[in-house]
């Protein structure tokens, strides 16, 4: 099995999940001098909403941590999203006043989902939900597959692309609950937006976000 992993070693090696440089053996995911140097977020980025209450991100979403969640999302680098985890559980953990009852997150339309193979903002809200001894549970379902945000401009675009897109499942189970909302990355924070009106529209009783990054 030594000999295995060292042959694996060398024609795979492992590469830090932001800057892609090869990884000593004792490092795990991330090398010295990204943990030492990455765009952290400061006040754990926090971004006051006009619908949600707020939402906290470790990082700002430039340079390394852009890259690397492109390769998340783009490039099959699903087990980023273990690492991934351990950024905003840490984050979450540090905002004192976020109270919860669910932990959920933004999910991807059924078409997106298939040609992706994972939903990314799925795989962190249980990464992160695992490192905070609690689990995951499904309350929105996106049921319009629309244009990729990230390819629209400003935010009124944005936010009419992704008008309607989002239904509630159960709304009983989500009644006067508080939600704890997960996604990848905010930017003009439409998305949440969205997911957030058509939360407490179902009467959910409050929307707190968290998101591995977010605009500078």
């Amino acid at each position: 099995m030594g000999i295995l992993s060292s042959v694996l070693d060398i024609l795979f090696p492992r590469k830090c999940i932001f800057c892609a440089k090869i990884l000593n053996k004792t490092d795990e995911g991330l090398c010295d001098n990204c943990i030492e140097s990455l765009p952290y977020a400061d006040n754990n980025g926090r971004q006051d909403g006009e619908i949600f209450d707020f939402c906290v991100s470790p990082l700002y979403y430039t340079d390394n941590v852009r890259s690397s969640i492109l390769r998340y999302k783009f490039s099959g680098a699903s087990l980023y999203a273990e690492y991934y985890g351990e950024f905003l559980a840490d984050c979450i953990r540090e905002s004192t006043d976020i109270e919860h009852d669910i932990i959920s997150w933004v999910p991807l339309s059924a078409k997106r989902e298939r040609k992706r193979g994972y939903d990314q903002a799925k795989l962190l809200a249980e990464q992160t939900a695992l490192l905070l001894n609690e689990s995951i549970e499904p309350v929105l379902i996106k049921h319009r597959d629309v244009k990729a945000q990230s390819e629209l401009g400003d935010k009124s675009e944005r936010s009419s692309n992704i008008s309607g897109a989002y239904s509630v499942i159960n709304p009983e189970y989500i009644k006067d609950k508080r939600i704890l909302l997960i996604d990848d990355v905010v930017t003009t924070t439409s998305t949440l937006e969205e997911c957030t009106r058509t939360l407490l529209s179902a009467g959910a009783g409050s929307v707190i976000c968290a998101a591995l990054a977010r605009g500078e």
